[in-house]
């Protein structure tokens, strides 16, 4: 009995060190799925409509992809983030069109460093630097334009982080988590995920310094960032915060309650048209 526990814990104790290994090692292809999968060069393809591509620097020499439509005069743009193993066209086309159009707001998603289309490697200080500089061209391109930061799921950290430093017109969050360390806890409880990941993105440090409206939408039963990720973000915010929890997973939630929270962050410049009400789905 004694040798076949002893078999066990021995058995249990490889795995954990072959786990923690490919964690070590392996992390960042985990975390930043669709900047690792195959690099061939995709087929061009036109620009999602309405949208042109561009190519933006970063300050530490880094070329990025992405996706503008300019704002009608005295309109916000929207600057949004994509999910890590996603890109920066769905969300184009979605903020290019739509009620978004109707309204006069611009647009511009971008691919982050290392995913098809940008040059680099990605990483938490990458990424934010990435969001640093799409605002920063933004405001080059239309200067003292209102800016609301737009994320899903890894975006919303980007966005998250960005709202720290950087002026805006609110926080537009779906499916976030609060934080990545409590994500791959959730997935390896036996593990000290906190002492081996690099890349943390705690959006629960950083979601009181932001300021501004705040509109976080999570599916009730998102299996890849749990509810609970939302409701301590939103209670984190404090009462500048509104959370919309909705049927929905993970990404069947993108864009539905797009009217909603548009509403709620209407510029003050009257030039600017009125986003549709609530009720035209």
């Amino acid at each position: 009995m004694r040798l076949l526990a002893s078999l066990v814990a021995t058995a249990f104790l490889g795995l954990a060190v072959l786990a923690m290994t490919l964690l070590t090692v392996f992390q960042r292809h985990l975390i930043y799925p669709g900047a690792f999968r195959s690099q061939a060069p995709a087929p061009a393809r036109p620009p999602p409509t309405g949208t042109e591509a561009i190519s933006l620097p970063t300050a530490d020499g880094e070329r990025l992809l992405g996706f503008w439509r300019a704002p009608e005069p005295g309109c916000p743009v929207v600057l949004s983030f994509h999910g890590n193993g996603s890109r920066p066209e769905p969300a184009a086309a979605r903020f290019a069109g739509g009620p978004w159009r109707k309204a006069g707001w611009g647009l511009l998603a971008i691919a982050y460093r290392g995913y098809p289309g940008s040059t680099g490697s990605p990483s938490e200080a990458g990424l934010i630097a990435d969001g640093q500089a799409a605002y920063a061209w933004i405001q080059a391109r239309v200067p003292g334009t209102p800016v609301l930061l737009h994320g899903h799921s890894l975006g919303a950290a980007v966005a998250v982080a960005l709202a720290e430093t950087r002026p805006h017109l609110g926080l537009y969050l779906e499916a976030p988590f609060d934080s990545l360390s409590a994500i791959v806890a959730g997935r390896f409880p036996f593990l000290p995920t906190g002492l081996l990941l690099r890349d943390t993105f705690r959006s629960d440090a950083r979601i009181a310094a932001g300021g501004g409206p705040l509109v976080i939408v999570h599916g009730r039963d998102d299996p890849v960032v749990p509810l609970a990720h939302a409701e301590r973000l939103a209670a984190q915010a404090g009462p500048r915060a509104r959370l919309m929890v909705i049927p929905g997973d993970h990404v069947s939630i993108l864009g539905t309650r797009d009217r909603e929270a548009a509403a709620l962050f209407q510029p003050n410049d009257p030039a600017c048209r009125t986003l549709v009400p609530a009720a035209d789905h």
